[in-house]
């Protein structure tokens, strides 16, 4: 039987390695500092720019982590709102879109050597934090390769609220900051759903952190399936990509009210993609990308029977100063010193090794699961739950039209706050919006898919409105 004095040692050889403990899972722990980017390779020395990268941990028994890289403000970062933009696809990057081509600022240089700095990026307005979602897209990964069979909206969803709960314990200063949504194209699912989310999990603060959730904006979103297929073939035909003979044959044989689309119908629609493929898909006036022309750098779709359109090659070229923008991404982000100084390879063991980065994911375009035909009644409960919503459309989109997206927007049946009218940036059109109560709905002229690449400044005026709640300009 112990007697006292070896009691108190015992208890003392106890609490020493209690702390010790303690200590350790400190040291371990992952902090802001230790995400922090002190310099990338190329990066222009002015202006200084105080950004941050590394993994969040989403699932721990799985070894789920997604990839992030955030940008503080320009200036007074503490008085300005954080906005978390997603890219689409699905299987497409948020680094190799939103921060590096289209918003974020710094831009790859066109030999994929160095970083320009974007005079128009968003960060002048807010707090940037591009995320790569869902994980097997870009850095972000997953250690139980039967994650990437669950892929589909509820899985992702889940995934990124998981990934901003965690985000937010480790910048803290961001808890009770306004909180805003934004992205393009296969993300007009994304957000939507992930705005759901918190909005549900904000009503329950016995069990989930207080969001502080205002709003989000949508540019050309994948909506709603059957109008936004209609869309697709309408705005082919009005602008003559195909002809009134595959126009009229490809309404006769396709109902786009079914997820199960006939034989016909696919092969009618086939054709169409088929004579997209001659010219750039996402921008129908720019220039294409000639670079490795046959290989699989030069994007177009194919039809399935399901009902769905997917992306036969990857890559994704709009007008810009170098249609082949993306290409030279590539090159930049498969770097190992520009991986290093991302902290990219952080948590997969071997921080030496290179991963293999893409601006969009094959395997995942095939291997998504596409179960939510529509997502016109998530905006419906947010309109009524009063969040700010705006979605924007670039006007020279063949992929996601701006006939599609007014076709979602009227079906929502909102009552017109203030009718069409334009609205000007440098005392030229900038394009046309209309207010609806609960929804503003703005098309950005001359701009292709992404919006932000093809008209920067008209971009930038754009979200400055959004998030200031000034009007954009009337012509004086």
């Amino acid at each position: 039987m112990m007697n006292r004095s070896t009691k108190v040692f015992f208890l003392l050889i106890l609490l020493v390695f209690y702390f010790t403990l303690i200590k350790a899972s400190e040291t371990l722990s992952v902090s802001e500092e230790d995400d922090r980017i002190l310099s990338l390779p190329g990066q222009p020395s002015n202006p200084p720019i105080s950004q941050f990268s590394g993994y969040i941990t989403v699932n721990q028994n799985n070894g789920r982590a997604i990839f992030y890289w955030f940008f503080e403000a320009l200036s007074n970062p503490s008085d300005k709102p954080l906005v978390l933009w997603l890219n689409g696809g699905p299987g497409c990057s948020s680094i190799g879109y939103g921060a590096a081509v289209e918003l974020g600022p710094l831009k790859v240089d066109e030999n994929g050597v160095g970083l320009v700095f974007n005079n128009f990026s968003w960060i002048t307005e807010a707090n940037l934090l591009f995320v790569e979602s869902p994980v097997g897209v870009g850095f972000s990964y997953t250690n139980t390769t039967s994650d990437l069979t669950k892929l589909d909206d509820e899985f992702v969803a889940e995934d990124a609220y998981s990934f901003l709960v965690n985000w937010l314990e480790r910048y803290p200063q961001f808890k009770n900051r306004d909180f805003y949504l934004a992205g393009e194209s296969y993300a007009g699912h994304y957000v939507p759903q992930l705005a759901e989310l918190i909005f549900d999990r904000n009503t329950n603060q016995t069990k989930s952190m207080k969001i502080n959730l205002k709003g989000f904006l949508v540019g050309n979103p994948e909506t709603d399936d059957f109008y936004d297929s209609t869309g697709l073939l309408e705005y082919a035909w009005s602008h003559s990509v195909i002809s009134d003979e595959q126009y009229n044959k490809t309404k006769e044989v396709c109902d786009f009210k079914t997820s199960n689309w006939s034989n016909e119908c696919v092969t009618s629609m086939n054709l169409v993609y088929g004579k997209y493929r001659e010219i750039d898909i996402y921008n129908i006036y720019a220039p294409i990308c000639l670079s490795n022309r046959t290989s699989s750098s030069h994007g177009y779709y194919y039809a399935n029977k399901e009902g769905s359109y997917r992306l036969k090659r990857a890559r994704i070229f709009s007008e810009g100063y170098d249609p082949c923008y993306s290409n030279h991404a590539e090159v930049y982000f498969n770097r190992a010193d520009v991986q290093a100084s991302l902290h990219a390879n952080a948590n997969r063991g071997n921080s030496n090794t290179s991963v293999k980065w893409n601006v969009c994911s094959d395997s995942m375009l095939s291997m998504y699961h596409i179960t939510v035909q529509s997502v016109l009644p998530i905006y419906k409960k947010l309109v009524q739950g009063g969040l700010k919503i705006w979605i924007y459309s670039g006007d020279v989109d063949g992929r996601v039209p701006v006939i599609g997206t007014r076709y979602c927007v009227e079906a929502l049946g909102l009552p017109i706050k203030r009718p069409w009218r334009s609205w000007y940036h440098q005392h030229q059109v900038g394009g046309r919006l209309v207010e609806y109560e609960g929804l503003t709905f703005v098309t950005v002229r001359g701009a292709g898919h992404l919006v932000p690449l093809n008209k920067p400044s008209e971009a930038l005026a754009l979200i400055h409105s959004f998030l200031t709640e000034e009007d954009l300009p009337a012509e004086i």
